[in-house]
């Protein structure tokens, strides 16, 4: 064989090779997008709430949404980016009911200036989506003392929904979706050291957190029982959003070079992300369905200990210590 003659294989075996590997991976990148809600539904005179809603989940959450003519308010700390984003939606939609209002989960003095805010502005709410949340993030506190991830992805949640309880209420049949993980099934409430204040550890906060959300989700289904309000939560997949921005190994050139290319078949993009909020918001067939837990627009079993009554009793106890949300109010 000439030199010629090898070359030219050897480049034609490694366009192959590449073109095949390419084609693969946008094959297992359309497997892994999930399940979609394609279904119809006017959401015309409907008001939502969504929290964390100018990236990733919650914005595309909202997008679909205004496309469906309902009213939303997008819940965000950061104004800024918040408005960005609604522009962008508005323009996109036509929709012209899509507001930021500034809520920020870390602080329990913002979230009550929040819902004070709204009920000047609305006597009736829908939706309540709470899909805010931040992601093994070193320790810190909230500016209520409490470590940050259990702060924002459950007690400030749990502070937000109770607070908005009498407009869903009044405002029946109406839903509140709280979006979770799968990482709750590695979750174990510590009752011994629930703030992380003796050991921390940023993926055992997380999943505290996010195993707390499905507590919180089937005891309020209990409480909320013959109100015609249902809680459902969720796993909107892995998906590539801002949440992981504290994960420094993914944020390094390293991984930015060769870690990212190898998991990008495997990671929803936000669109797909947000497609089980969507159902379960909005899915006419869900509305009397409560306490229970989805991915991928379809119903799952959660873990053992999502189910563990007592559990779920005593962190509904702390949280209202914590939070105070029958105790305090702003007009």
């Amino acid at each position: 064989m000439s030199l010629f003659a090898f070359l030219k294989s050897r480049t034609a075996f490694w366009l192959s090779f590449t073109g095949t590997t390419t084609g693969l991976a946008f094959f297992v990148k359309d497997l892994m997008q999930g399940g979609q809600f394609t279904k119809e539904t006017n959401e015309t005179g409907k008001v939502f709430i969504v929290t964390g809603a100018n990236t990733g989940i919650g914005k595309e959450t909202v997008r679909e949404i205004a496309k469906r003519g309902g009213t939303v308010y997008m819940a965000c700390r950061n104004l800024k980016k918040c408005e960005e984003a609604r522009e962008e939606i508005v323009l996109e939609t036509k929709n012209k009911y899509v507001y930021c209002r500034q809520c920020d989960l870390a602080s329990q003095e913002s979230i009550r200036h929040f819902v004070a805010a709204f009920k000047r502005e609305q006597e009736h709410l829908h939706v309540l989506i709470n899909n805010a949340g931040v992601m093994r993030c070193p320790r810190s506190l909230t500016s209520d003392g409490i470590e940050l991830q259990l702060g924002v992805n459950h007690m400030g949640h749990f502070l937000l929904t109770n607070l908005l309880l009498d407009l869903l209420k009044k405002s029946s049949p109406s839903r509140i979706v709280n979006v979770s993980s799968l990482a709750h099934t590695r979750g174990e409430i510590n009752t011994g050291d629930l703030n992380s204040d003796k050991s921390y550890d940023e993926g055992k906060a997380y999943s505290q957190s996010k195993l707390a959300n499905v507590l919180f989700t089937r005891e309020l289904a209990k409480r909320l029982e013959g109100t015609n309000v249902t809680a459902n939560a969720l796993h909107p997949g892995v998906v590539d959003t801002e949440i992981i921005r504290h994960m420094g190994f993914f944020n390094n050139f390293f991984a930015g070079l060769f870690v990212k290319p190898l998991f990008w078949p495997f990671v929803k993009t936000p669109r797909n992300g947000a497609q089980t909020s969507l159902y379960v918001a909005l899915d006419p067939e869900l509305e009397k369905v409560t306490g229970q837990y989805f991915s991928d627009c379809k119903l799952k079993e959660m873990a053992p200990a999502a189910t563990d009554t007592q559990t779920a009793k005593w962190l509904w106890a702390v949280s209202e210590k914590w939070t105070k949300p029958t105790m305090i109010k702003i007009q």
